[in-house]
């Protein structure tokens, strides 16, 4: 299995539409960056990714599952834009800040704290059990 985040600005799309999608899911869509679509493209089936509220929030608030592998993009006739299908699975007991995520030394090479504007991006096993610690979630 392989780690990811996701990052939306939760006034277009939060955490509470991602739950309200169900086992169903959502597509991840409107991407329109190449090294974030190349993400989705590495992608399986059952893989575990963050939700990530971006602006003001800046916290990972959830657990999300790769629920449909990488297909075109159903927002735009451009076969460059491809996305995967993410649903919910916990919320997170405490978010966890991204102030959080930047003060611990065991995070500091993660690609949120390196890169932050990127919309989908890679998360390490050894970064995705230590902010699901932080969270105070299962790290399954």
């Amino acid at each position: 299995m392989a780690y990811w985040l996701f990052k939306s600005e939760p006034n277009i799309w939060g955490w509470h539409d991602q739950v309200a999608k169900g086992d169903a899911g959502e597509e991840w869509d409107g991407v329109r960056n190449y090294q974030a679509r190349n993400f989705m493209r590495e992608m399986k089936l059952g893989d575990r990714g963050f939700f990530y509220h971006s602006l003001k929030e800046k916290s990972v608030v959830g657990i999300v599952e790769v629920c449909a592998e990488v297909h075109p993009d159903s927002k735009t006739d451009d076969p460059r834009w491809e996305c995967v299908d993410i649903k919910a699975i916990r919320a997170f007991a405490q978010p966890v800040s991204l102030d959080q995520i930047k003060s611990n030394p065991a995070l500091e090479n993660m690609v949120l704290v390196k890169n932050s504007r990127l919309s989908v991006q890679p998360v390490t096993e050894a970064e995705w059990n230590e902010i699901c610690k932080m969270g105070r979630t299962q790290a399954d």
